[in-house]
């Protein structure tokens, strides 16, 4: 369930204010005021001065929770998007010019898209890896390794629970499928080619994924399978969910201009343990 701006902590809030009121002799009081005050705390996550701390830092997550880090950031995307004319996809190696920044900004304006934008940045700062006992037949088990960023062991687990069981595992498909498809399409890019030829790879058996296509294909496929789930209406995601389903390759781009603009090489240490490393 999607809540409110008040829901921060009191941690992400004393960083807000001591970062834009020092000079106040009273900060409780104020974070005591923004608890209660929804503009006031909206007005100050957009202040150029709370983005420039959050840049400044090298191990902010030390200081403020990842979910504040994210909304600030697409808060900041969504302004510089403004001014912006049109978006960049990369395909087949190549950059394509599309007009749709339009389009991306209003996408992003919708609290529910960026407070679900930034929750999902967020839980991808660190990667839960687990493996697990799965029963074949009688008497036969086989052991199933499963990762947050490995599409393939999540559908794989997906099978083998019953349908009542698996919102999750549609919802995190979608988001695995948004993340890498937005902050790290190298990383897809990689695995789809050899590194000392760029030759294509052939796909590896059992593989279900190879390129962006299959990764934006499969994101809008679970992320409406989750959505269709009497789960999603009960957690309220049902629409964020379909919506994200219907504008998949739009929701990639706030996340491709926050991971370019503003993280740059920093975004393989901010996500997943520097486990994602850069392709050399």
């Amino acid at each position: 369930m999607e809540e409110g701006l008040h829901k921060w902590s009191q941690r992400d809030l004393r960083f807000v204010v001591s970062t834009l009121v020092p000079e106040r002799s009273d900060p409780e009081h104020v974070v005591g005021l923004l608890e209660d005050d929804e503009p006031l705390l909206e007005a100050m996550l957009e202040d150029d001065r709370l983005f420039q701390q959050l840049m400044s830092h090298e191990e902010i997550f030390l200081s403020i929770s990842p979910r504040l880090f994210f909304q600030v950031l697409l808060r900041r995307a969504r302004r510089d998007l403004e001014q912006e004319l049109y978006t960049v996809e990369r395909r087949q190696r190549q950059k394509v010019v599309l007009f749709d920044a339009k389009e991306v900004v209003e996408l992003l304006a919708r609290p529910e898209i960026s407070n679900y934008l930034a929750r999902m940045l967020a839980s991808f700062t660190r990667i839960n890896s687990v493996t697990i006992p799965i029963r074949v037949r009688p008497g036969i088990w086989r052991r199933l390794r499963i990762n947050d960023l490995d599409i393939d062991s999540l559908i794989g687990y997906a099978e083998t629970l019953d349908e009542r069981h698996r919102f999750w595992t549609y919802q995190r498909i979608g988001d695995a499928c948004l993340f890498l498809t937005g902050i790290f399409p190298e990383h897809i890019e990689t695995r789809q080619r050899y590194p000392l030829t760029g030759q294509p790879r052939v796909r590896l058996r059992g593989s279900l994924l190879h390129g962006l296509e299959d990764y934006e294909s499969y994101g809008r496929s679970f992320y409406l399978m989750a959505a269709d789930h009497p789960v999603a209406e009960l957690q309220q995601l049902a629409e964020v969910l379909r919506m994200l389903s219907r504008h998949f390759i739009l929701a990639e781009k706030p996340l491709a201009f926050v991971a370019e603009r503003y993280l740059s090489m920093r975004k393989h240490h901010l996500f997943a343990g520097g486990s994602l490393a850069a392709p050399s």
